[in-house]
């Protein structure tokens, strides 16, 4: 058999026994969920100015089936789209169109309308990120988003296919730059509900006391266990990230996830190989790696089975995917109409 066919026959397995337990995966049950799972980082990162309502467009014109993104609380309670807890000097310039010269004060000690003056439509030309990311079309005007506005925008759009993969963004070991974590799991869950998308929604976070409160608080909604195990960044050692659990204290990072009421673990794809693959899925864990942009990386981790990857080259997925003749999501028709502005 194949390798492409080994791999899919693989991910195939594991859904048709996944579908039989219990615990809450009836969301990925049904036909649709059977397709690989094509995530747009932050929208379409690479191609587009990341979580604005340019960038998502941008994504849903492409064709995936789940956005990411992330998302903060302003100081009046309202879930808005950024990446940092801050406003970040790489991205982001003030109301008179000067690049700032340092992080902002954190955006939970700032209305909606203050956060509402800052321009994120390109990357600063003099930072390291603009190197990094040179495809990205500049949008100048853009605006950071609220939630409810990227909802707003998908219904416009018809894109009743799409999921959303919403991070929490918090660090514990800078809690000052955050609210209070009830109140920011309870007003993101709010805007989620109201606008009808629960049934199409996934909460993630490396901060996983967040994915304990709606773990409580919201049992029906869909959770991925974020994690990192770089040199610089290594969320599962000290136990800050994940409620006191360490590393050290269980067999793997697969079971470490499990214990902590896991269905599906979002690792950086550096940090598995095949066999930690497999551990997972002797744990009942779906796996969707981040942040995969080279071919060669997607190839090789289509090959072991993932169900699916987050990438800020949702082009370059596409193609690959196409090549294995694995179905593509639909691509969603840019809208015409002006945008709305950000609401509540």
């Amino acid at each position: 058999m194949p390798r492409q066919a080994q791999a899919a026959a693989r991910r195939l397995t594991w859904l048709r026994w996944s579908c039989t337990t219990a615990l809450g995966l009836s969301l990925w049950c049904s036909g649709a969920a059977l397709a690989f799972d094509l995530q747009g980082h932050r929208g379409a990162r690479a191609l587009a100015p990341e979580n604005t309502l340019a960038g998502f467009e941008r994504s849903l014109a492409l064709g995936v089936s789940t956005l990411e993104l992330d998302v903060v609380l302003s100081a009046d309670g309202v879930p808005v789209i950024s990446h940092d807890t801050t406003p970040n000097p790489d991205i982001t310039r003030d109301a008179h169109g000067r690049w700032l010269q340092a992080r902002g004060p954190a955006f939970h000690t700032l209305t909606l309308a203050q956060i509402a003056e800052y321009d994120v439509g390109r990357i600063n030309p003099a930072s390291r990120y603009a190197r990094d990311f040179p495809l990205q079309q500049a949008a100048d005007g853009e605006r950071i988003p609220t939630l409810a506005a990227l909802f707003q925008l998908a219904a416009r759009l018809r894109a009743d296919h799409v999921r959303f993969n919403i991070e929490l963004k918090r660090n514990p070991e800078r809690p000052q730059e955050s609210p209070d974590p009830e109140a920011f799991v309870q007003a993101v869950l709010a805007v989620i509900k109201a606008h009808g998308v629960a049934s199409r929604s996934t909460l993630q976070s490396f901060d996983w006391s967040l994915l304990q409160i709606s773990q409580r608080v919201a049992p029906e909604m869909a959770l991925s266990f974020l994690s990192a195990q770089r040199p610089r960044f290594d969320t599962l050692q000290t136990g800050r990230w994940t409620p006191g659990a360490r590393l050290a204290d269980f067999e793997d990072a697969p079971a470490m996830v499990a214990a902590a009421g896991g269905k599906l673990w979002s690792p950086n794809f550096n940090d598995i190989n095949q066999r930690v693959l497999e551990r997972a899925r002797s744990e009942g864990l779906r796996v969707i790696p981040w942040t995969v942009n080279e071919v060669s990386d997607m190839e090789r981790l289509l090959d072991w089975g993932v169900d699916g990857l987050i990438t800020d080259h949702p082009d370059r997925l596409r193609a690959v995917l196409q090549q294995r003749g694995i179905t593509l999501p639909p691509a969603a028709t840019p809208a015409s109409a002006p945008r709305p502005m950000p609401t509540s």
